[in-house]
């Protein structure tokens, strides 16, 4: 009853200044909004960045040539072309867990069709290539395994590629040109837009990579290889092998290659933003600790203003702890419902940026509860020194205040 009764009296101190109570609010309200905004900008970027992540497959671990030495001559990632297509075949046959492989050779030239030209990537894979890279056809079909083995004059358009060159025409059986070598257009793939690194994925032809080697660029090795781990546990495990396998056929001490997983890139990816978020959530903490100051500030005048009013309280019975527990429950109602407007007013900012920016914005719950949960901790720490301060009062003293 006790508790009740202090709180009661709490309370309607808090509504007898309504406009102080409100300003003194205002800085918690600014501070969680600020919190849940920054952080929820700061997350909506990581998500989208995942995403593009994400988008260059699911498991991928990736062969890629270089890492030489040589007479004192020394090269990294891409520097020395040293992956054949029996690497390919190996890794396909001896190391557990690879669900799909695909050597991948890569150039750029100018393409015909349909009266029109355009410059884009050629890329040479194997029919797996669409299994690692989570690609869907969005019309006609992929090229076959058999078509691999004959080096079949056939391809796969990206959809930049077919919006240029057959912008209303179904491009599927039509023929495409590449170095004056007419190619049949077997399908166009959906559209996955821009990757992590800026580029176009869809601004591609996919050929089969034999055809490629032989009839388009004239090599005998690959640019890289992909593979399609069974699971994202046995990825570290699986480039660990390859590694291995790579070394005793190439019969080198030093690598000649460089084998990366996607989840390093992830990794790579999303440190950056992780540091922003960071840095936002921080930046706007600043604002909340303000506030608390704010709340402490105006409480400490109100302990002077009512001075008469708790010297009263204490001679009339009252304890110092339901005099120290009153300015508690003031402070914490302060600052607890300035919390819970700052995460409503923060929610309604990150939509209205998303809204009118365009930007990815993900407001988390755990961002929210950490507001919420700091604002009233603020509360708490901020208001507890003028509340013992009030509570020392000596009721003579506070009586004779004028």
């Amino acid at each position: 009853m006790r508790l009740i009764a202090t709180t009661v009296i709490a309370l309607r101190a808090l509504r007898r200044n309504k406009l102080r109570s409100a300003l003194t609010a205002l800085g918690i309200i600014i501070g969680v909004a600020a919190v849940i905004a920054m952080v929820g900008i700061g997350n909506g970027a990581k998500s989208q960045v995942e995403a593009q992540v994400a988008s260059l497959g699911r498991n991928v671990v990736t062969v890629f040539p270089g890492s030489f030495s040589s007479g004192g001559a020394r090269g990294g990632w891409g520097s020395a072309s040293t992956l054949t297509v029996e690497d390919t075949e190996a890794i396909a046959r001896e190391v557990a867990g690879v669900v799909s492989i695909s050597p991948e050779v890569r150039d750029r030239n100018q393409v015909l069709a349909n009266g029109l030209n355009w410059n884009t990537q050629i890329i040479g894979e194997s029919p797996d290539f669409l299994s690692i890279r989570a690609w869907d056809i969005d019309s006609g079909t992929m090229f076959s395994d058999a078509d691999v083995r004959s080096a079949a004059k056939v391809c796969v358009l990206g959809s930049t590629v077919a919006k240029q060159l057959f912008p209303d025409v179904d491009p599927a059986g039509q023929i495409l040109r590449v170095r004056n070598i007419p190619f049949v257009i077997r399908g166009v793939l959906k559209s996955k837009g821009f990757n992590f690194f800026g580029q176009d994925q869809d601004d591609t032809v996919v050929v089969p990579y034999t055809t490629h080697m032989r009839r388009i660029n004239r090599r005998t090795t690959v640019s890289s290889i992909m593979i399609e781990a069974s699971a994202p546990e046995a990825m570290q495990r699986i480039q660990d092998d390859i590694s291995a396998l790579l070394l005793q056929r190439h019969a080198v001490r030093e690598a000649d290659f460089t084998v990366r997983n996607q989840l390093e890139l992830a990794q790579t990816a999303t440190a950056t933003t992780r540091v922003m978020t960071s840095l936002l959530g921080a930046i706007a903490g600043v604002s909340l600790l303000v506030g608390g100051i704010g709340i402490m500030n105006i409480m400490l005048v109100s302990v002077t203003e009512r001075t008469r009013e708790i010297g009263i309280r204490l001679a009339i019975g009252a304890h110092d702890r339901d005099i120290r527990v009153q300015f508690l429950i003031e402070a914490m109602v302060l600052s607890s419902l300035g919390g819970i407007i700052g995460v409503l007013l923060g929610i309604g900012i990150s939509q209205s940026l998303s809204v009118l920016n365009g930007w990815p914005v993900l407001v988390s719950t755990n961002a929210i509860l950490l507001a919420v949960g700091f604002s009233a901790i603020v509360g708490v720490l901020f208001g507890f020194y003028p509340a013992h301060k009030a509570a020392q009062l000596d009721p003579i003293e506070a009586l004779r205040f004028e």
